[in-house]
């Protein structure tokens, strides 16, 4: 039971901002977000606005590709659940990319341990 707490304690940080160096007056061709839930998966949904090809891209701290999906040109929508909770702790990237551009958001994974109540409370 407590390997599963701490298990489902699976911290994770998204940031929101694209970190390409495009300029801020062009827009791209898709719209994507991220978040992960309690049963360590990353969902990951892409909406396009052009008919263009998408990539989405996990990465892990060298670079290594942990998941790799392409969308076609003709899927408007997509949405993925990744399931993280077999990769190891650690740093990853997750990209969303098109020939106009990219959205980069980390992820961090870590499991935290369950700490015992530093205070008691007895009511009698």
């Amino acid at each position: 039971m407590m390997n599963l707490l701490s298990n489902l304690i699976c911290t994770a940080i998204l940031s929101t901002a694209p970190i390409d160096n495009a300029p801020a007056a062009k827009t791209l061709s898709f719209d994507a977000s991220a978040y992960v839930t309690v049963n360590n998966q990353i969902r990951v949904a892409v909406a396009k606005s052009k008919l263009e090809p998408v990539m989405i891209l996990l990465r892990d701290e060298n670079n290594r590709v942990m998941y790799q999906q392409f969308v076609g040109k003709k899927q408007e929508k997509y949405a993925v659940k990744l399931n993280v909770a077999e990769l190891p702790n650690g740093k990853y990237e997750l990209e969303v990319k098109s020939k106009d551009g990219s959205i980069r958001k980390e992820v961090n994974l870590g499991s935290e341990p369950i700490e015992a109540p530093t205070r008691l409370i007895v009511m009698k």
